[in-house]
């Protein structure tokens, strides 16, 4: 299924994802000369700074929006879906992702397919939402839903595993996790605070709702989480949780 971003919001809004990056990054350690899958690449901005290390990458993102401005950047980018991935057996010496599995609907599909692109002893290093990521901000937002009569429209929309269940989930599909670790890591959020990114990461739920309400929807889980997330200046931070890990096939 295509994922219906948009690319000036994200870039606005979103900075901080390749922006906080540089932890999965290092875990990558990408060498000169590997061909390297950069799953759910978005924007290309992080296929662009491993292709800098020498690497040749490619990217594959869901978003038709993001193959774009991820190809008017200069990468090398298609559409493509995790459960699905357009490239032939054995193609990479790693794939890697950022802040995009937790997006990924069937895991174990995804997991199939990548062991599929890897060559033998490739590794698979990836950061995405861990186990508690936005607590404080789904439950406000499912509780706002609910008011309103549309509980249930956040259900499904994302996966955040705790490292044990995960690492689990990887060694039935044939990896060795090597490392594998959750970290809190409060993230500080653009100008427009938790207005803008209900706006650009609930997106789809937002748009979901009849147009009467959602302006409505998304200022109440606002003023439910200003007293938890807003500081006294008025700067908004969200309670993200990330899981990290590298596994090889």
């Amino acid at each position: 299924m295509a994922q219906n971003w948009d690319p000036q919001a994200y870039a606005q809004r979103g900075a901080f994802v390749h922006g906080m990056a540089g932890g999965v990054m290092e875990w990558l350690a990408a060498q000169p000369g590997e061909d390297i899958l950069d799953l759910g690449c978005g924007d290309g901005q992080l296929t662009l700074r491993i292709a800098a290390l020498g690497a040749k990458v490619k990217g594959v993102d869901a978003s038709p929006q993001m193959v774009a401005a991820a190809k008017a950047r200069g990468a090398d980018a298609r559409e493509g879906n995790a459960e699905q991935l357009p490239f032939a057996d054995h193609s990479f010496d790693a794939v890697f992702s950022n802040a995009v599995l937790h997006w990924v609907r069937d895991h174990d599909a995804m997991m199939k397919e990548v062991r599929r692109v890897l060559r033998p002893g490739g590794r698979f290093v990836a950061e995405f939402g861990g186990h508690g990521n936005i607590a404080a901000i789904l439950t406000a937002f499912m509780a706002v839903l609910a008011r309103h009569n549309f509980a249930g429209k956040e259900d499904g929309v994302n996966y955040y595993p705790t490292p044990k269940a995960y690492e689990h989930r990887l060694q039935r599909h044939g990896f060795h996790v090597a490392r594998i670790a959750l970290i809190p890591r409060p993230t500080p959020l653009a100008e427009d605070g938790m207005a803008g990114w209900l706006n650009t990461f609930r997106r789809g739920v937002i748009e979901s709702l009849p147009e009467s309400i959602r302006e409505t929807v998304v200022q109440e889980t606002v003023d439910l989480l200003a007293p938890v997330l807003r500081d006294e200046e008025g700067n908004w931070t969200a309670d993200y949780v990330r899981l990290r890990f590298i596994a090889t096939a």
